[in-house]
C-alpha cells in the first residue's frame, strides 16, 4: 500500500496566493483519484483486522465456556462423590470446587492472554509495522519485570504446582513450616490458615519449603498409660483391651476408628512408673478426640479396677520414725528466778533520794 502524501489541495495550510477555480479543481481530482488508487487496500488491510479480531474473540469465547463446563462437571461429580460411602476416602465438595476453580481461574487467563496477544501481533502486522523493535522491547520490559517481581511469580508458580498437584485444599489441617493450623482458602499466591487459637495466618506460597498434610490417608492415636510398676500389667492389659472393645462399638467412634484398638505393650518401664503404650488408625483429623476419649474410659475403668495410675492422687511420704524428745528445748537457766543468770538480768532498784 503506498502511504505517499496527498496532494497540495489536501494541505490545510492557507497559502498567501490566492487559489483559482481551476487549481481548486485539480487538486480535488488529483485527491479523489488518490483515494480511489489506495481505497482497496484500505478497505483488505481493515476487513483483514476485523476478521482477525472476531476469529481472536470468538475462539477466546469457545474455550472460555468449554473450561467453564468442564470444571462445573468436575464439582457435579465431587458432589455426587461426597453423598456415597467414599466420601470419606476422598477429598469433599468444597475442596474439589476450589481447587477447580483456581485451576479453571488459571487457565481461562492463560488462553485470554495467548489468544488477543496473538491477535494484537497479526493486527499490527497487517498495518506493515515492523514487530522486531516491539518484540525486543517486550522482551527487555519482560526481563526487568521478571527481576523486580522474582518473589510474585516464585509465589505464583508455587500456587499453581500446590493446587494442580492437590498437596492440600480447604478443610485440610496442614504443617507448612512457617506456620500450621487448618486451611480457610487457598490462593494463587497466598494460603490462608486458621491456628488452633483462631489466629489466621496468610502464608506466601513461595516461602512453603515443606507441607505436612495432617488430613489426608489416616491418622494414628497414641495413648500412654502410666502406673505403677507394682501393678498386675497382665490385669491391666486386659482392663484396657476390655476398654477398647467398648470403643469400637458405640457410636460415632466405631466410624472414626479405621482398624482395632491395640496395646502394643510397655513402652518405658522404670523404678517410678511403667508406660503401656495404645495405639489406633482413625480417620483423618480424627486422632485427638479418639485420644481424649481413650483416656477418659481409661482412667474410669482402671480406678474400678482399682488400679492406681502414677500421679493421679497426692504424693503420700513415707513414715519416718523420729525421737520424741527430738521437739523438747534443753532447760534455760533464767527460766528460774533465783538462778545467777536472772538475777544479773534484773533492773537495778532506785536509790534513797538524798534530801538538803
Amino acid at each position: 500500500m503506498s502511504w505517499s502524501a496527498l496532494p497540495s489541495a489536501a494541505d490545510p495550510t492557507p497559502s498567501s496566493d490566492p487559489v483559482t477555480l481551476n487549481e481548486a479543481a485539480d487538486r480535488a481530482s488529483a485527491a479523489a483519484s488518490w483515494v480511489e488508487e489506495n481505497w482497496a487496500t484500505w478497505l483488505s488491510v481493515s476487513l483483514r483486522m476485523v476478521l482477525i479480531l472476531v476469529i481472536a474473540l470468538v475462539l477466546r469465547r469457545v474455550i472460555r465456556r468449554a473450561l467453564t463446563k468442564l470444571i462445573d462437571r468436575m464439582n457435579r461429580g465431587a458432589q455426587t462423590v461426597e453423598g456415597s460411602a467414599l466420601g470419606g476416602l476422598l477429598v469433599n465438595a468444597e475442596r474439589r470446587r476450589q481447587r477447580s476453580e483456581a485451576i479453571g481461574s488459571v487457565l481461562r487467563s492463560v488462553t485470554s492472554f495467548l489468544i488477543l496477544g496473538t491477535a494484537a501481533l497479526m493486527m499490527l502486522g497487517a498495518l506493515n509495522i515492523n514487530l522486531a523493535p516491539l518484540l525486543a522491547s517486550a522482551g527487555v520490559a519482560g526481563v526487568a519485570l521478571g527481576f523486580g517481581a522474582r518473589n510474585l511469580v516464585t509465589d505464583f508458580l508455587s500456587g499453581v504446582f500446590m493446587i494442580i498437584e492437590d498437596q492440600y485444599g480447604v478443610g485440610d489441617t496442614i504443617d507448612a513450616g512457617v506456620a500450621s493450623g487448618e486451611v480457610i482458602e487457598v490462593g494463587l499466591r497466598v494460603t490462608k490458615l486458621r491456628g488452633d487459637h483462631g489466629e489466621i495466618w496468610y502464608v506466601r506460597n513461595g516461602e512453603v519449603k515443606r507441607i505436612g498434610n495432617l488430613s489426608q490417608g489416616w491418622a494414628t492415636a497414641d495413648v500412654d498409660v502410666v502406673v505403677r510398676p507394682t501393678e498386675d500389667l497382665e490385669r491391666v492389659r486386659t482392663v484396657i483391651t476390655e476398654v477398647a472393645e467398648n470403643l469400637a462399638k458405640d457410636d460415632p467412634w466405631n466410624e472414626r476408628l479405621w482398624g482395632p484398638v491395640q496395646v502394643l505393650g510397655l513402652d518405658s518401664v522404670t523404678l517410678e512408673a511403667a508406660t503401656v503404650r495404645v495405639s489406633a488408625k482413625t480417620m483423618p483429623g480424627q486422632a485427638k478426640g479418639i485420644e481424649r476419649e481413650l483416656r477418659w474410659r481409661v482412667k474410669r475403668a482402671l480406678d474400678e479396677a482399682g488400679i492406681q495410675l502414677v500421679g493421679a492422687g497426692p504424693a503420700v511420704a513415707p513414715a519416718v520414725e523420729t525421737d520424741s524428745s527430738a521437739g523438747v528445748s534443753a532447760p534455760s537457766a533464767l527460766a528460774s528466778p533465783t538462778s545467777p543468770q536472772s538475777l544479773a538480768t534484773a533492773p537495778i532498784p532506785p536509790g534513797p533520794t538524798l534530801a538538803k
